[in-house]
Protein backbone atom coordinates (compact mmCIF):
# COMPACT_ATOMS: atom_id res chain seq x y z
CA UNK A 1 0.00 0.00 0.00
CA UNK A 2 2.48 2.12 1.38
CA UNK A 3 4.51 1.62 -2.01
CA UNK A 4 1.42 2.09 -4.27
CA UNK A 5 1.04 6.21 -2.44
CA UNK A 6 5.10 6.70 -2.83
CA UNK A 7 4.29 6.53 -6.62
CA UNK A 8 1.05 8.52 -6.20
CA UNK A 9 3.32 10.98 -4.60
CA UNK A 10 6.09 10.81 -7.24
CA UNK A 11 3.61 11.41 -10.05
CA UNK A 12 2.27 14.58 -8.54
CA UNK A 13 5.78 16.11 -7.62
CA UNK A 14 6.36 15.35 -11.54
CA UNK A 15 3.46 17.68 -12.33
CA UNK A 16 4.91 20.57 -10.92
CA UNK A 17 7.45 22.29 -13.37
CA UNK A 18 10.53 24.97 -12.26
CA UNK A 19 9.65 28.22 -14.14
CA UNK A 20 13.40 28.57 -14.90
CA UNK A 21 14.62 25.40 -16.12
CA UNK A 22 11.27 24.12 -17.25
CA UNK A 23 11.72 20.39 -15.55
CA UNK A 24 9.70 18.82 -13.06
CA UNK A 25 10.62 18.82 -9.87
CA UNK A 26 11.65 14.84 -9.56
CA UNK A 27 13.33 15.21 -12.93
CA UNK A 28 15.25 18.35 -11.87
CA UNK A 29 16.36 16.48 -8.69
CA UNK A 30 14.77 18.77 -6.14
CA UNK A 31 12.86 15.98 -4.49
CA UNK A 32 15.14 13.44 -3.11
CA UNK A 33 14.17 10.33 -0.18
CA UNK A 34 10.74 10.50 -0.67
CA UNK A 35 9.06 7.87 1.74
CA UNK A 36 5.65 7.23 2.66
CA UNK A 37 4.94 5.80 6.67
CA UNK A 38 2.26 3.20 7.74
CA UNK A 39 0.70 6.58 9.15
CA UNK A 40 0.11 7.62 5.30
CA UNK A 41 2.17 10.74 5.81
CA UNK A 42 5.13 11.59 3.04
CA UNK A 43 8.08 12.67 4.07
CA UNK A 44 10.77 13.53 1.92
CA UNK A 45 13.99 16.37 1.05
CA UNK A 46 13.21 19.25 -1.08
CA UNK A 47 16.52 20.82 -2.48
CA UNK A 48 15.94 24.55 -2.87
CA UNK A 49 18.87 26.46 -4.24
CA UNK A 50 19.38 30.47 -4.15
CA UNK A 51 18.00 30.82 -7.30
CA UNK A 52 14.54 28.89 -6.56
CA UNK A 53 11.63 30.80 -6.35
CA UNK A 54 10.18 30.41 -2.26
CA UNK A 55 6.61 28.97 -3.75
CA UNK A 56 8.26 25.36 -5.31
CA UNK A 57 8.07 23.99 -1.74
CA UNK A 58 4.52 25.19 -1.08
CA UNK A 59 3.35 23.72 -4.48
CA UNK A 60 5.39 20.38 -3.09
CA UNK A 61 3.26 20.11 -0.15
CA UNK A 62 0.00 21.11 -1.85
CA UNK A 63 0.70 18.79 -4.46
CA UNK A 64 1.56 15.52 -1.98
CA UNK A 65 -1.79 16.26 0.33
CA UNK A 66 -4.16 16.57 -2.46
CA UNK A 67 -2.77 12.61 -3.34
CA UNK A 68 -5.60 10.63 -1.99
CA UNK A 69 -4.50 8.22 1.25
CA UNK A 70 -1.87 10.84 2.31
CA UNK A 71 -2.45 12.78 5.36
CA UNK A 72 -0.01 15.07 5.34
CA UNK A 73 4.11 16.15 4.47
CA UNK A 74 6.63 16.41 6.10
CA UNK A 75 9.55 18.20 3.87
CA UNK A 76 13.24 18.79 5.03
CA UNK A 77 14.61 21.68 2.73
CA UNK A 78 17.97 21.14 2.22
CA UNK A 79 20.55 24.13 1.18
CA UNK A 80 23.01 22.86 -1.89
CA UNK A 81 26.26 21.20 -0.57
CA UNK A 82 29.37 23.43 -1.16
CA UNK A 83 33.16 21.97 -0.83
CA UNK A 84 35.30 23.63 1.57
CA UNK A 85 38.06 26.19 0.51
CA UNK A 86 41.50 23.50 0.42
CA UNK A 87 40.15 20.75 0.11
CA UNK A 88 39.09 17.66 2.51
CA UNK A 89 41.16 17.41 5.53
CA UNK A 90 43.03 20.88 5.08
CA UNK A 91 42.13 23.74 7.66
CA UNK A 92 41.01 26.39 6.31
CA UNK A 93 38.55 29.97 6.47
CA UNK A 94 35.19 28.92 5.62
CA UNK A 95 33.90 31.03 2.38
CA UNK A 96 30.83 33.36 3.61
CA UNK A 97 27.55 30.94 2.03
CA UNK A 98 29.68 28.08 1.86
CA UNK A 99 29.14 24.69 4.00
CA UNK A 100 31.30 21.55 4.64
CA UNK A 101 29.81 18.58 2.90
CA UNK A 102 27.25 16.88 5.72
CA UNK A 103 29.02 13.99 8.55
CA UNK A 104 25.85 11.43 9.58
CA UNK A 105 25.54 10.56 12.45
CA UNK A 106 22.57 9.41 15.14
CA UNK A 107 20.76 12.39 15.40
CA UNK A 108 21.54 16.21 15.69
CA UNK A 109 23.16 17.33 19.36
CA UNK A 110 23.55 13.94 20.72
CA UNK A 111 26.70 15.40 23.13
CA UNK A 112 24.69 18.75 24.11
CA UNK A 113 22.87 17.87 27.39
CA UNK A 114 20.52 21.16 27.36
CA UNK A 115 19.28 23.40 24.76
CA UNK A 116 17.69 26.60 25.80
CA UNK A 117 15.79 29.29 23.40
CA UNK A 118 16.45 32.69 24.34
CA UNK A 119 13.71 35.01 22.43
CA UNK A 120 10.93 37.71 22.17
CA UNK A 121 7.63 38.71 20.87
CA UNK A 122 9.74 41.78 18.95
CA UNK A 123 13.20 43.09 18.16
CA UNK A 124 15.24 46.08 19.93
CA UNK A 125 14.28 44.40 23.43
CA UNK A 126 17.92 43.09 24.55
CA UNK A 127 16.95 39.51 23.10
CA UNK A 128 20.60 39.24 22.11
CA UNK A 129 22.35 40.55 25.40
CA UNK A 130 20.51 37.94 27.75
CA UNK A 131 21.27 35.63 25.43
CA UNK A 132 24.94 35.97 25.66
CA UNK A 133 25.16 37.33 29.19
CA UNK A 134 23.34 34.09 29.93
CA UNK A 135 25.43 31.87 28.23
CA UNK A 136 28.64 33.91 29.91
CA UNK A 137 27.41 33.50 33.19
CA UNK A 138 26.60 29.78 32.94
CA UNK A 139 29.97 29.07 31.56
CA UNK A 140 31.73 30.74 34.66
CA UNK A 141 29.87 28.47 36.86
CA UNK A 142 31.78 25.87 35.37
CA UNK A 143 29.69 24.65 32.38
CA UNK A 144 30.62 23.41 29.22
CA UNK A 145 28.60 26.28 26.89
CA UNK A 146 27.89 26.99 23.14
CA UNK A 147 26.20 29.78 22.05
CA UNK A 148 24.26 29.61 18.68
CA UNK A 149 23.27 32.56 16.70
CA UNK A 150 20.06 31.98 15.38
CA UNK A 151 19.43 35.28 14.70
CA UNK A 152 19.90 35.05 10.96
CA UNK A 153 18.79 38.64 9.98
CA UNK A 154 20.70 40.36 12.70
CA UNK A 155 23.59 38.26 13.86
CA UNK A 156 24.80 39.91 16.82
CA UNK A 157 26.66 37.94 19.26
CA UNK A 158 29.89 37.84 17.02
CA UNK A 159 30.04 41.83 18.11
CA UNK A 160 28.80 41.33 21.77
CA UNK A 161 31.56 38.48 22.05
CA UNK A 162 34.05 40.75 20.17
CA UNK A 163 35.16 37.74 17.74
CA UNK A 164 35.21 38.72 13.86
CA UNK A 165 37.89 35.70 12.47
CA UNK A 166 36.43 33.24 9.64
CA UNK A 167 35.90 29.83 11.62
CA UNK A 168 37.74 26.72 10.39
CA UNK A 169 36.86 23.80 8.63
CA UNK A 170 38.12 20.17 10.18
CA UNK A 171 37.83 16.68 9.59
CA UNK A 172 38.59 14.52 6.56
CA UNK A 173 37.29 14.59 3.11
CA UNK A 174 34.19 13.56 3.51
CA UNK A 175 33.83 14.34 6.90
CA UNK A 176 34.63 17.60 6.96
CA UNK A 177 32.84 19.86 10.03
CA UNK A 178 33.29 23.70 10.86
CA UNK A 179 35.07 24.51 14.54
CA UNK A 180 32.70 27.06 16.79
CA UNK A 181 35.19 29.90 17.65
CA UNK A 182 34.92 30.42 21.26
CA UNK A 183 35.58 33.63 23.61
CA UNK A 184 34.93 34.30 26.69
CA UNK A 185 34.60 30.56 27.61
CA UNK A 186 31.70 29.97 25.53
CA UNK A 187 31.76 27.91 22.42
CA UNK A 188 30.39 30.33 19.43
CA UNK A 189 28.91 29.40 16.11
CA UNK A 190 26.89 32.36 14.02
CA UNK A 191 26.18 33.77 10.32
CA UNK A 192 27.73 36.92 11.66
CA UNK A 193 31.04 35.03 11.49
CA UNK A 194 30.40 33.73 7.78
CA UNK A 195 29.17 36.95 6.39
CA UNK A 196 31.39 40.24 5.35
CA UNK A 197 31.25 43.22 7.22
CA UNK A 198 27.98 44.53 6.76
CA UNK A 199 26.82 42.40 4.30
CA UNK A 200 23.31 41.52 4.75
CA UNK A 201 21.69 37.70 5.23
CA UNK A 202 18.92 38.24 2.24
CA UNK A 203 17.22 34.95 2.12
CA UNK A 204 14.01 33.54 2.07
CA UNK A 205 12.36 31.23 4.90
CA UNK A 206 13.35 27.41 3.89
CA UNK A 207 16.95 28.78 3.74
CA UNK A 208 17.17 29.82 7.13
CA UNK A 209 15.81 26.46 8.25
CA UNK A 210 18.50 24.98 6.31
CA UNK A 211 21.21 27.41 7.51
CA UNK A 212 19.74 26.39 11.31
CA UNK A 213 19.97 22.73 10.42
CA UNK A 214 23.09 23.12 9.09
CA UNK A 215 24.31 24.78 12.01
CA UNK A 216 23.10 22.11 14.32
CA UNK A 217 24.31 19.34 12.15
CA UNK A 218 27.66 19.95 10.64
CA UNK A 219 29.51 22.49 13.57
CA UNK A 220 31.91 20.63 15.86
CA UNK A 221 30.51 21.62 19.11
CA UNK A 222 31.61 18.55 21.22
CA UNK A 223 30.80 17.26 24.95
CA UNK A 224 28.42 20.83 26.19
CA UNK A 225 26.36 20.58 29.29
CA UNK A 226 24.22 23.83 27.95
CA UNK A 227 23.69 24.87 24.04
CA UNK A 228 21.96 28.54 24.43
CA UNK A 229 20.04 29.30 21.07
CA UNK A 230 19.82 33.33 20.15
CA UNK A 231 16.60 33.55 18.43
CA UNK A 232 15.30 35.84 15.93
CA UNK A 233 12.22 37.93 17.26
CA UNK A 234 8.72 36.93 16.59
CA UNK A 235 7.38 33.46 15.87
CA UNK A 236 8.34 32.94 12.22
CA UNK A 237 10.23 29.98 10.39
CA UNK A 238 13.52 30.47 12.42
CA UNK A 239 11.42 29.26 15.76
CA UNK A 240 9.53 26.99 13.66
CA UNK A 241 12.36 25.35 12.28
CA UNK A 242 14.21 24.63 15.64
CA UNK A 243 10.95 23.12 17.53
CA UNK A 244 11.02 20.53 14.26
CA UNK A 245 14.38 20.20 14.61
CA UNK A 246 15.59 19.50 18.08
CA UNK A 247 13.80 18.85 21.50
CA UNK A 248 14.33 21.92 23.50
CA UNK A 249 14.45 22.03 27.25
CA UNK A 250 12.81 25.10 27.29
CA UNK A 251 12.78 28.98 26.43
CA UNK A 252 13.40 32.11 27.70
CA UNK A 253 11.23 34.98 27.05
CA UNK A 254 12.56 38.49 26.93
CA UNK A 255 10.67 41.79 27.15
CA UNK A 256 10.55 45.60 28.33
CA UNK A 257 8.19 46.56 30.42
CA UNK A 258 5.35 48.18 27.97
CA UNK A 259 2.29 47.29 27.04
CA UNK A 260 3.56 46.87 22.61
CA UNK A 261 6.29 44.60 23.83
CA UNK A 262 4.65 42.43 26.36
CA UNK A 263 1.66 41.86 24.14
CA UNK A 264 4.29 40.72 21.13
CA UNK A 265 5.80 38.25 23.89
CA UNK A 266 2.36 36.75 25.25
CA UNK A 267 1.80 35.28 21.85
CA UNK A 268 5.25 34.20 21.72
CA UNK A 269 4.91 32.13 24.85
CA UNK A 270 1.36 30.57 23.44
CA UNK A 271 3.32 29.58 20.35
CA UNK A 272 6.09 28.14 22.18
CA UNK A 273 3.13 26.07 23.94
CA UNK A 274 1.41 24.86 21.27
CA UNK A 275 5.02 23.23 19.99
CA UNK A 276 5.25 21.52 23.56
CA UNK A 277 8.08 23.18 24.21
CA UNK A 278 8.32 24.43 28.24
CA UNK A 279 8.34 27.97 28.32
CA UNK A 280 11.28 28.38 31.59
CA UNK A 281 10.56 32.20 32.58
CA UNK A 282 10.04 35.77 31.68
CA UNK A 283 12.90 38.35 32.07
CA UNK A 284 11.98 42.07 31.99
CA UNK A 285 14.59 44.18 30.74
CA UNK A 286 15.12 47.95 30.76
CA UNK A 287 12.98 47.77 33.85
CA UNK A 288 14.33 51.51 34.98
CA UNK A 289 17.04 54.00 34.92
CA UNK A 290 18.99 54.51 38.42
CA UNK A 291 19.63 58.67 38.33
CA UNK A 292 23.14 59.07 38.72
CA UNK A 293 22.71 62.07 40.92
CA UNK A 294 19.94 61.53 43.37
CA UNK A 295 19.99 57.35 43.09
CA UNK A 296 16.05 57.41 42.16
CA UNK A 297 14.79 54.99 39.91
CA UNK A 298 13.17 56.26 36.39
CA UNK A 299 10.62 54.05 34.93
CA UNK A 300 11.48 54.72 31.44
CA UNK A 301 9.70 52.04 29.89
CA UNK A 302 7.14 51.75 32.79
CA UNK A 303 7.30 49.10 35.06
CA UNK A 304 6.00 45.85 36.56
CA UNK A 305 4.93 44.16 32.73
CA UNK A 306 7.13 41.34 32.51
CA UNK A 307 5.83 40.49 36.20
CA UNK A 308 2.60 40.58 35.21
CA UNK A 309 2.41 39.04 31.81
CA UNK A 310 4.30 35.87 33.74
CA UNK A 311 1.92 36.00 36.10
CA UNK A 312 -1.38 35.99 33.59
CA UNK A 313 1.02 33.38 31.44
CA UNK A 314 1.41 31.63 34.56
CA UNK A 315 5.26 30.89 33.75
CA UNK A 316 8.02 31.95 36.06
CA UNK A 317 8.91 35.43 36.43
CA UNK A 318 12.61 34.97 36.33
CA UNK A 319 14.10 38.97 37.16
CA UNK A 320 14.24 42.34 35.85
CA UNK A 321 17.60 44.00 34.04
CA UNK A 322 17.96 47.88 34.71
CA UNK A 323 19.20 50.37 32.17
CA UNK A 324 22.59 50.19 33.02
CA UNK A 325 25.19 52.10 30.84
CA UNK A 326 27.62 48.98 31.95
CA UNK A 327 25.54 47.11 29.28
CA UNK A 328 25.92 49.32 26.50
CA UNK A 329 29.89 49.59 27.15
CA UNK A 330 29.63 45.76 27.57
CA UNK A 331 28.34 45.51 24.39
CA UNK A 332 30.59 47.74 22.38
CA UNK A 333 33.63 45.95 24.21
CA UNK A 334 32.73 42.28 23.47
CA UNK A 335 32.93 41.31 26.58
CA UNK A 336 29.18 40.17 28.44
CA UNK A 337 28.66 42.19 30.95
CA UNK A 338 28.27 39.74 33.17
CA UNK A 339 31.84 39.38 33.13
CA UNK A 340 33.48 42.99 32.45
CA UNK A 341 31.12 44.69 35.05
CA UNK A 342 30.53 41.77 37.47
CA UNK A 343 29.65 44.03 40.28
CA UNK A 344 26.97 46.49 38.73
CA UNK A 345 23.41 46.43 39.15
CA UNK A 346 22.54 44.54 35.48
CA UNK A 347 25.36 41.74 36.30
CA UNK A 348 24.22 40.69 39.81
CA UNK A 349 20.32 41.06 37.92
CA UNK A 350 21.97 38.71 34.86
CA UNK A 351 23.96 35.98 37.07
CA UNK A 352 20.78 35.94 39.22
CA UNK A 353 18.62 34.91 36.10
CA UNK A 354 20.89 32.68 34.44
CA UNK A 355 21.15 30.98 38.55
CA UNK A 356 17.18 30.65 37.63
CA UNK A 357 17.85 28.91 34.58
CA UNK A 358 19.98 26.35 35.64
CA UNK A 359 17.98 25.40 38.51
CA UNK A 360 15.46 24.82 36.09
CA UNK A 361 17.29 22.55 33.76
CA UNK A 362 18.88 20.52 36.84
CA UNK A 363 15.14 20.03 37.86
CA UNK A 364 14.72 18.11 34.70
CA UNK A 365 16.94 15.34 35.82
CA UNK A 366 16.37 16.00 39.11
Amino acid sequence: MTDDLRRSVMAALAKITHPGTGLDLVAGGHVQNVEVGEDGVARFQFLLRPEDPNELVKEARMAVEAVAGINGAKINVQLPQMQPPGGGGRRGALKPGSVPAPTPKPGLLKNVRHVVAVSSGKGGVGKSMVAANLAAAIAQSGQRVGLLDADIYGPNIPLMFGVNRRPSVVGEKGKEMIEPLEAHGVRLMSLGFLLDKEQPAIMRGPLIAGVLKQFLEQVAWGPLDVMVVDMPPGTGDAQLSLVQTIDLDGAVMVTTPQDVATGDVRRGIKMFERVNTRVLGVVENMSGLRCPHCGEAIDVFGSGGGQALADEMKVPFLGRVPLDPAIREAGDRGVPTVISAGESDAARALAGIADKVQDSLAALVG
